[in-house]
């Protein structure tokens, strides 16, 4: 028996003039609460005191008496409220040593968005309007939605490159569990491929960035020349580099979303390593070429579509050997400098580097999901009784 997942459905939409205005003035004041707030909050933790929602919105209600602050009246009252609970859950994730401490939103890095509840929007025969709003909003209904369904929320963005997206979540019946069955595969990630599996196959890494490098190197060079007071022109430079990127970003995730569906659906389990990326990329040579591999974010896909339909997905540790042991006799090499592709083992089996890691992770994902000892399998030691690191093999990139 399975419960109906909620999920966001995510459109494009090109507002008025008008809508244009009260958007841009409600992401504003969102920013300003939140960034208050957060002010307030910041101020009572020197004190050793805790704030929580309830004084946060009591504040709000003091703010919007103020003349300095009247304007906040203006908009919506809800998109205010859902950012005060987002700070809650900011600080609740800080406290469980889930998250750093929150930080102000910038007018220039933040992301521009605004959060709408049932209250605040009406939703009928396929139109969408948002409070504080006269006309519906002009949707480009990419894809439908699933019948009879309700958004219990609905957020409205603008992203760098000046495109407007509203994301309307609802609960999807189509997302239940899919039958099982016993296959179970080991993925390894790479840059030279961006995924060898422990069947043989190789996926092509496509390095999207790379694709576009020459054109947002030269978008990236005409902005930097734009004087810091030119404000139109070097607002539409601006413009043109986020596009470029947004471009980038669009295409990577497509693949992304393609590639984890087919995986999720013909795997019952799913074995991966767990990496830390975000020192990976602290690597110059490589940053760049990992960053656009999008290993992160290839795993959370993996995870989340595996819970939506019954799959699992198991985590190796990081510093487990799987280029260096053999799949076939488990014997550990000894030193295998990354530039070496193929080696062969003692027993005379001949490994293709990146088949065998993936063949071991299977191994060892398996063996964990047998033994119920948790997804982080005990570091295995080398012949001289010390700790054996995985080395990843990775090139710089040209």
């Amino acid at each position: 028996m399975s419960t109906n997942v909620k999920r966001a459905f995510k459109y494009r939409f090109y507002p008025t003039d008008a809508q244009v205005a009260e958007l841009s003035r409600t992401f504003g004041c969102v920013r300003k609460v939140y960034n208050m707030a957060l002010a307030a909050r910041t101020e009572a933790w020197a004190r050793q005191e805790r704030v929580n929602y309830n004084q946060t919105s009591a504040l709000l209600t003091q703010w919007k008496k103020t003349e300095e602050l009247a304007y906040l009246n203006e908009v919506s009252s809800v998109p205010l409220q859902q950012a005060l609970r987002h700070l809650q859950a900011a600080f609740t994730n800080f406290f469980g040593k889930r998250a750093k401490y929150p930080r102000f939103k910038s007018r220039k890095s933040s992301r521009k968005s605004a959060e709408y509840t049932t209250s605040a929007f009406r939703f009928r025969d396929g139109k969408l309007t948002l409070a504080k709003m006269t006309e519906p909003l002009d949707i480009v209904w990419s894809r439908p939605l699933p019948e009879s369904a309700k958004p219990s929320t609905v957020t409205v963005s603008q992203d760098p490159a000046g495109r407007w997206f509203v994301s309307l979540l609802v609960e999807d019946p189509l997302v239940q569990p899919l039958p099982g069955n016993e296959n179970a595969v080991g993925i390894d990630v790479g840059l030279g491929h961006l995924l060898t599996l422990s069947t043989g196959e190789k996926i092509a890494n496509p390095r999207h960035e790379r694709r576009d490098r020459r054109r947002l190197a030269l978008a990236q060079r005409r902005l930097a020349k734009k004087a810091r007071g030119d404000g139109a022109n070097r607002a539409k430079a601006r413009r043109r580099v986020a596009k470029i990127h947004a471009r980038i970003t669009d295409r990577r995730c497509d693949h992304l979303h393609k590639l984890t569906t087919r995986l999720v659906r013909e795997n019952q389990t799913l074995v991966i390593e767990d990496l830390t990326v975000r020192n990976m990329v602290k690597n110059r040579g490589l940053a760049r070429a990992i960053s656009d591999a999008a290993w992160t974010k290839f795993r959370s896909m993996l995870e989340y579509k595996a819970q939506w339909y019954g799959r699992e997905v198991i985590a190796v540790d990081r510093f487990f050997p799987s280029s260096k042991l053999c799949s076939h006799c488990r014997t550990l090499a000894g030193k295998l400098p990354l530039n070496v592709r193929t080696w062969t083992c003692d027993c005379g089996m001949v490994h293709d580097r990146d088949v065998n890691a993936a063949k071991n992770l299977l191994a060892a994902g398996l063996a964990v999901s047998v033994w119920g000892a948790g997804v982080r399998p005990q570091r295995e030691t080398s012949r001289m009784g010390q700790s054996a690191m995985k080395q990843k093999p990775l090139r710089r990139e040209p």
